[in-house]
């Protein structure tokens, strides 16, 4: 690629805070779409006045630097400076942000479990793996295999307190090392010898340690290092920096370890056996409690973060008790009822891009993989989304009433049933394949009848667009933009969006659509087509320069609703089928479905007059320019 936009990159880079300042970077049609940790890190004014950014505007969260038609190439020179940072301090994606006490206690336990789950993931599919050699007698379980086989998968969990240790480490911005280091001291092999011999321990013959195995616990390091970020600041502070490095690890280690077997760690492990009580009381007494709820809720909680602070709960029971009855047969139901609702929308549709979105999204949330399905087509289309609520809430209550629990974490999707295997009982795993064949079948019948009246609606609408009649523009006149979509223009300063409304890319206009089909205003090139189909670039012979931009924010779609007809690099004629959007899809995702015309390089034309106004359709002269 050309280096052309590379100081332009990096510049806006320095300017919205820095690389540590950016948790996210995307781009749509004409805008770079950051979202910063910090928005008063930005110097917005300063990212203003650079020459070739348009404008700049915050909306919706995100901090938007607008470019024109050249943001991809602009975003591929942004995304070389902001590779992954070895080395550096991780930031939660909240820092710089005032967060409510729920927000902070869902950010701090999301911090410390989310980065452990591969390992979690891999020990769960491991023993998934040993149960399947035993059941069919491929491996003794009295054999060396088995033996070493396990320690493999339950090494995990036998250092769990160390990986947490890093993890709560990171969170509370105190020193890793010593952290995990901490851990080892509760988990080394010493200690676990003193608390298999049962003989009374006392520090220097006075402070009492109380004889716990820490291995697999999960509460006690936790508490641990929140306490020792405390004292690792003081230490730093009263120590003289040129003793620092020597004598900061050695009271952090005397001081964290008496705390952490005298008091921190019996805390945190009664704490935890309380939180053991009652995950056996909801298992004897309320099991059909936590699968229901989840497996019914579980997609409003992924819309609201709160499945970071839940799903954690799984891997305490699973450490306290051997097995998971909390989290894991309510968040399988759940996937695989999104999963089943998008692939019958996917079969029922008659647009072609919700059908390509069902279906590959259907398979992907079948895998356990969910966020494609249910922000790109059950919760714009709602129906879905009350389809696989139902049919995940059903599924997880069959799986609640027979108590099914899995013995490993690992993925949500139907590789997940392997983890049901255990206890040396086939009994689990068939119940949790009853209680999947439950969602899916429920979730698709409740999908299909749904289906019959919102994908109707959708098929009416697709035919009236299709019978637009076409229009074949004869006597073609040079310099003239002619009205692309029937409705009735607004005002620049009327359309609903900042950018457009101040005419910052260029002569800009709106048409408020009566109709779902975009017409070539004028004979020429196809220059760019959006990945998400809402905005198409074009180009004529005389180097008139045009963008129709369907929609405000529409980029926020993933492309759910338009159906382009060109593609970049074809030849159109004046009044040629470009593009096909849905405007009730555009309506129900909360967006304007306006249309924007802007002439881009106006500026090289020395008049730029409108010709129409009003109620138009397509085919009449709308802008007439003269070099």
């Amino acid at each position: 690629m050309s280096k052309k936009y590379e100081s332009l990159a990096e510049t806006i880079v320095e300017k919205v805070g820095g690389i540590d300042n950016i948790s996210a970077v995307r781009h749509c049609q004409t805008r770079l779409r950051f979202t910063l940790r910090d928005t008063k890190k930005a110097d917005k004014e300063g990212i203003q006045s650079l020459d070739g950014v348009a404008q700049v505007v915050e909306s919706g969260g995100m901090f938007q630097v607008v470019i024109g038609m050249h943001v991809a190439e602009v975003f591929e020179e942004v995304e070389k400076f902001i590779p992954n940072k070895e080395g550096k301090e991780e930031q939660s994606p909240n820092d710089g942000k005032k967060m409510s006490p729920v927000d902070y206690v869902i950010d701090f336990v999301s911090s410390v479990f989310q980065p452990i789950v591969p390992a979690l993931s891999g020990a769960g599919m491991l023993k998934a793996l040993m149960a399947l050699l035993t059941v069919f007698h491929l491996v003794n379980s009295d054999s060396q295999t088995y033996y070493i086989l396990n320690f493999f998968a339950d090494a995990t969990f036998a250092f769990l307190p160390i990986l947490l240790a890093y993890t709560t480490a990171k969170r509370m911005k105190c020193n890793v090392i010593l952290a995990m280091s901490v851990a080892g001291i509760m988990c080394h092999t010493n200690w676990a010898s003193l608390v298999t011999a049962g003989e009374p321990v006392k520090f220097f013959g006075v402070i009492p340690f109380y004889l716990i195995s820490y291995t697999s616990t999960v509460i006690p390091i936790i508490l641990v290092v929140i306490i020792q970020s405390f004292v690792e600041k003081w230490l730093n502070k009263v120590i003289p920096k040129a003793v620092n490095l020597v004598f900061v690890p050695m009271f952090a280690f005397l001081i964290m370890g008496t705390l952490a077997l005298s008091i921190l760690g019996p805390v945190g492990d009664y704490v935890g056996e309380g939180l053991a009580l009652v995950f056996d009381w909801l298992s004897t007494n309320a099991s059909w409690a936590p699968a229901a709820l989840i497996g019914g809720l579980f997609p409003i909680m992924v819309m609201f973060g709160i499945h970071h602070a839940v799903a954690p709960l799984g891997s305490m029971q699973m450490a306290s008790l051997g097995f998971d009855s909390i989290f894991g047969p309510g968040c399988v139901c759940s996937n695989i009822a999104q999963g089943v609702a998008a692939l019958v929308v996917g079969l029922r549709t008659k647009e072609s891009k919700t059908r390509q979105l069902g279906l590959s999204t259907g398979v992907t949330a079948l895998m356990g993989i969910t966020e494609p399905v249910l922000y790109g087509l059950n919760l714009p289309k709602k129906y879905p989304l009350i389809s696989a609520m139902i049919g995940g809430g059903l599924g997880g209550l069959y799986a609640g009433v027979t108590h099914t629990h899995r013995f490993a974490t690992g993925s949500s999707g139907i590789p997940a049933v392997l983890l049901y295997i255990g206890d040396n009982t086939m009994s689990f795993f068939w119940n949790i394949i009853i209680a999947l064949l439950i969602t899916a079948v429920s979730t698709a019948v409740i999908t299909f009848f749904l289906s019959l009246k919102f994908e109707t609606v959708e098929k009416e609408e697709s035919k009236t667009i299709e019978t637009v009649e076409k229009v074949v523009i004869k006597n073609e006149e040079k310099n003239t933009v002619y009205v692309p979509i029937n409705g009735e223009i607004i005002a620049m300063k009327d359309i609903p969006d900042e950018t457009f409304s101040t005419g910052v890319l260029g002569f800009t206009m709106g048409i408020k659509p009566t109709n779902g089909i975009v017409l070539a205003p004028f004979t020429g090139k196809v220059v760019q087509v959006s990945d998400t189909g809402h905005a198409i670039g074009l180009e004529n012979s005389d180097g008139l320069e045009l963008l129709i931009h369907v929609g405000v924010d529409t980029v926020e779609m993933g492309g759910m609703g338009f159906e382009p007809k060109v593609k970049e690099g074809d030849e159109v004629s004046a009044g040629q089928e470009l593009l096909i959007f849905d405007r009730k899809a555009i309506k129900d995702a909360g967006h304007p479905d306006v249309v924007v015309v802007i002439v881009l390089n106006a500026d090289d034309y020395i008049s730029t007059e409108i010709v129409t106004e009003g109620i138009v359709s397509t085919g009449a002269k709308m802008i007439q320019l003269k070099k």
